[in-house]
């Protein structure tokens, strides 16, 4: 039988986007193995664990000895393809790979679910990650991006990939939805003890230094005196979490803003908004926004990668520069005020949403594998 190794930082990347990939594979007959640190994690769906220790720092000697161990693994297993992701997990994949690859015994993909090199981005970043990924393409059989910023940058700085495609991520888990009416946000506020009338602004998200809680925080003053009734609603966990909650006491901003931290009901959450937010300083091809846009709710995000894939500019939500906070209150204050343009918009966001389901992702990506298998 033949086998196909996916590689990442972390299994928790496998749990939270790749299990329908593993499972389509395993259903056109290959054996699947996973290979990440985290061992905490099990990939239940996989035929086989390896737990390696590759750390996000590049400079870490940790990725050393996972690229010995992947060595053993590959040379003992002989993989017919290894799909790897994230920045350290693929290169240590494809170190590991390289004289596999030479003998042709072994094909490899790579999926960049956000290049850590961007427009905008610090010039470090430029220096480390941009130079490591311009030399491990010429080891990539098929370097796959999931936005038009980062596909661009492969085609324009001749990355030295055999094949560079193009996707729409890794798929909306419409699940979180399930048995659940996309209208019927009444009834779930009233569960959660929110008001109707209060106008409610979800922000899925890691408290991290990326996702810019705090851009909202400082947001929030110019929003009351806009808007009398309104709630932002942080759901997600992380190492900044508790300064932000203090930062909120501080200022005075403990009726407007509710920290739920990680939360298993994400669907009934954004079904009870009103609107989304993203104020990340950087992302790939963010689901969260993807999920809200199919659950019919506009999104004010900014002007970014991966959200100007996902956002048509005053169609189906608004896309703010970074940092603007008066351009942000705007985008939010008109969308409070003009119910029937957030009902417009709410049509045309469901309707581009659909491009970013699972079925239509998975058929994209069973084309590729169908090319290297």
């Amino acid at each position: 039988m033949k086998k196909v190794l996916f590689v990442a930082n972390i299994h928790k990347h496998f749990r939270a986007f790749h299990i329908p990939y593993i499972e389509y594979l395993k259903s056109e007959g290959y054996e699947v193995h996973v290979a990440a640190n985290d061992s905490d994690t099990k990939i239940l769906e996989a035929d086989k664990q390896y737990n390696l220790p590759i750390n996000r720092n590049p400079f870490s000697n940790s990725n050393i000895k996972a690229t010995k161990q992947l060595k053993e693994i590959i040379a003992t297993e002989e993989y017919s393809l290894i799909h790897c992701h994230t920045a350290m997990g693929s290169v240590v994949a494809r170190l590991a790979a390289k004289k596999f690859r030479k003998k042709g015994m072994l094909k490899v993909l790579y999926t960049a679910h956000g290049f850590h090199f961007y427009k905008g981005s610090p010039k470090l970043y430029w220096k480390i990650y941009y130079p490591m990924e311009k030399y491990l393409a010429k080891y990539t059989d098929g370097l796959i991006t999931i936005n038009e910023e980062d596909h661009n940058l492969v085609l324009d700085h001749k990355f030295k990939s055999v094949n560079a495609f193009k996707t729409s991520g890794v798929g909306i888990n419409t699940n979180k939805f399930n048995n659940l009416s996309l209208d019927g946000g009444l009834a779930i506020r009233k569960k959660n003890g929110y008001d109707n009338d209060t106008f409610i602004i979800i922000y899925i998200a890691e408290f991290i230094h990326r996702k810019d809680h705090k851009f909202i925080l400082e947001t929030i003053p110019l929003l009351k005196e806009k808007i009398d009734n309104f709630k932002f609603v942080f759901a997600g966990r992380g190492i900044l979490k508790e300064e932000m909650e203090q930062m909120a006491i501080n200022q005075g901003l403990e009726d407007n803003v509710d920290f739920l931290g990680f939360r298993k009901d994400i669907g009934e959450l954004i079904i009870m908004s009103d609107i989304g937010v993203s104020v990340s300083r950087q992302e790939g091809l963010p689901m969260n926004v993807a999920e809200e846009m199919f659950a019919k709710k506009p999104v004010v995000a900014t002007k970014i990668r991966g959200h100007v894939d996902l956002i048509d500019q005053g169609e189906s939500g608004f896309l703010f520069n970074r940092g603007n906070h008066e351009e942000f209150v705007n985008y939010i204050t008109k969308l409070y005020n003009d119910k029937e343009l957030c009902k417009t918009m709410s049509e045309s966001a469901k309707v581009k949403a659909k491009m970013f389901e699972l079925p239509s992702c998975l058929e994209e990506m069973k084309l590729i594998y169908k090319k290297f298998l």
